[in-house]
């Protein structure tokens, strides 16, 4: 979040969001009667972030699409949500249990340059456009020295930057269950206002039960 809130990405145009795997199931956390499913399991946690990302006070435009891939209970283990909010980036979130090659947790496109990575290490890049070369649009076909037709290239000078996470955080199961009973506790004893607000998990719910409601082929009720 520091990244994006820098600008240094330029505008945010597309987050990609992958908590994707290979399993199978058939725990108790694959059956609709017992709230299983990718969704309801997994995907609170990344569609928090993506939320927290996103950063709309309106209700964003939600596409779900589900499938029944490799569970053995009647709930969905492949997931795809599509937000869109006016004036916001456009959101990938992906929680799958059939992919074979998972590849980045977070991919995000910038303007001006990008960021991918995961919970433990994240790399970004982008450049400065003051520092690159000016273009504008041409009708004229664009050709080689030689006369020959070609296609538009440049090379831009990119910045690279990494980051990792601290040692005291790699049990990041245990660092997120800390900082989140740590801001509970300090709210009840005294009184210091929530990070996480009522009102963000209610839109958090509200997307939950319109990505159900898209798909009657897996939940009919």
């Amino acid at each position: 979040r520091k990244v994006i809130d820098s600008g240094v990405l330029g505008r945010i145009v597309q987050i990609n969001v992958a908590a994707s795997g290979f399993s199978r199931r058939w725990d108790w956390q694959t059956l609709q009667e017992l709230d299983g499913g990718n969704l309801l399991n997994t995907g609170p946690h990344p569609l928090d972030q993506v939320l927290r990302l996103l950063d709309s006070p309106v209700m964003p435009e939600v596409h779900c699409f589900m499938d029944r891939a490799n569970t053995y209970g009647n709930a969905e283990d492949h997931v795809l949500v599509v937000l869109r909010a006016p004036r916001r980036p456009l959101i990938h979130l992906e929680v799958s249990s059939c992919c074979a090659y998972p590849s980045f947790v977070y991919n995000v496109y910038g303007t001006r340059g990008g960021l991918k990575g995961n919970s433990s290490h994240l790399d970004w890049k982008y450049f400065y456009p003051s520092r690159s070369p000016k273009h504008k649009a041409t009708r004229k076909p664009i050709a080689t020295a030689e006369g020959l037709p070609a296609y538009c290239r440049e090379k831009l000078k990119w910045t690279e930057r990494s980051w990792d996470v601290p040692p005291r955080k790699k049990d990041l199961f245990g660092s997120m269950a800390g900082k989140f009973y740590s801001m509970l506790y300090k709210t009840l004893t005294t009184g210091a206002p929530l990070v996480i607000t009522p009102q963000h998990v209610r839109q958090q719910i509200a997307i939950i039960q319109a990505c159900q409601k898209q798909n009657p082929h897996i939940y009919k009720r």
